[in-house]
């Protein structure tokens, strides 16, 4: 199983990735190493979205759908797919 993810940093913009493991990944990006070098500089991050897919193609490929989305568009997908807080 693979999770869709977008992320929100301290500074307000938006990232967006892919992972077997929602709550590690999460954790990588906010305390170790480990996260991408874009979210290690805006730190914290918070989980804004996410998306089940049964294979890396399918992720891959709607993570590539959403990286070419605009702020706006993203924000309205967040929105109306909100993680339930």
């Amino acid at each position: 199983m693979y999770h869709l993810y977008i992320l929100e940093c301290a500074d307000k913009t938006l990232y967006t990735g892919i992972t077997t493991d929602l709550k590690r990944r999460v954790f990588e990006h906010n305390s170790s190493a480990l996260g991408a070098k874009y979210t290690s500089a805006r730190r914290p991050v918070a989980l804004v979205y996410s998306r089940r897919f049964k294979n890396r193609s399918n992720a891959s490929r709607a993570e590539a759908q959403i990286k070419k989305l605009t702020r706006l568009e993203k924000i309205a997908l967040i929105k109306n797919f909100s993680i339930k807080k």
